[in-house]
């Protein structure tokens, strides 16, 4: 059966819901496949943008060691409260954290690896700019940014769309394509998913040789702005 909230958020704030139901199996694993989880003998921060109703969440906390954290950052606050309330992650107390806000309102920190699950075919490129390089630079060395994007849904847009989203869906996909090309390690194809989707796989290590970025970056916010995390369950 569909999730109902899902479904209904999608109509309600279709730019930052971006689909019809949440990331399949497959997909959490694809997204998660290259985290450095458990094990390590040193306790590792991950982080997910995005988290919706927890579908992804719930697998990237399974994969948590003993001293492993996991930062979840949702906007929407129905989402949020689902979060909240989830029967699986509760068990995880302060090792699993909310932060209700948008990512640009996100404090500082560093992580060993993130999972980016923001529709950025809904956003403009300078958004899309802004958030993945701000992401990316808050990884630490070899880690890992990972998102994914729908199968002939760009395309399906693309016929769609009037000339001033024409030109934005266009915008778009070239800032996807110029970071891809800038970072990007690793994609895989999800097909067992609704809709399939591709699994893009980023690091900043492939760039750092290079004297000048190819994009800028912008910093996280600092100070009292910065919106603060709680624990799940809490």
């Amino acid at each position: 059966m569909p999730d109902t909230l899902f479904v209904t958020e999608c109509f309600r704030t279709h730019r930052s819901t971006g689909a019809l139901v949440p990331s399949g199996r497959r997909l959490a694993r694809a997204l998660a496949r290259p985290l450095r989880t458990g094990g390590s003998g040193e306790p590792r921060r991950y982080l997910e943008v995005g988290a919706g109703t927890g579908a992804v969440s719930r697998h990237l906390a399974s994969l948590l060691g003993p001293d492993d954290t996991l930062d979840l950052v949702e906007s929407n606050p129905r989402f949020a409260a689902r979060l909240r309330a989830d029967p699986v992650l509760r068990p995880y107390g302060g090792r699993v954290r909310l932060t209700e806000a948008r990512v640009e309102d996100l404090g500082p920190g560093t992580y060993d690896g993130i999972v980016c699950g923001l529709p950025f075919a809904n956003f403009h490129a300078t958004e899309v700019t802004a958030i993945l390089t701000g992401l990316l630079d808050r990884l630490t060395p070899g880690a890992t940014l990972s998102y994914f994007s729908y199968v002939g849904l760009r395309r399906l847009g693309l016929l769609l769309a009037g000339a001033p989203e024409y030109t934005r869906l266009v915008e778009v996909e070239a800032t996807l394509a110029g970071i891809r090309r800038r970072y990007e390690v690793g994609r895989g194809l999800v097909v067992g998913n609704v809709p399939p989707a591709w699994v893009h796989h980023l690091a900043p290590d492939r760039a750092a040789a290079s004297p000048q970025r190819a994009v800028s970056t912008v910093p996280p916010p600092t100070g009292p702005t910065a919106a603060e995390p709680e624990s799940v369950g809490t």
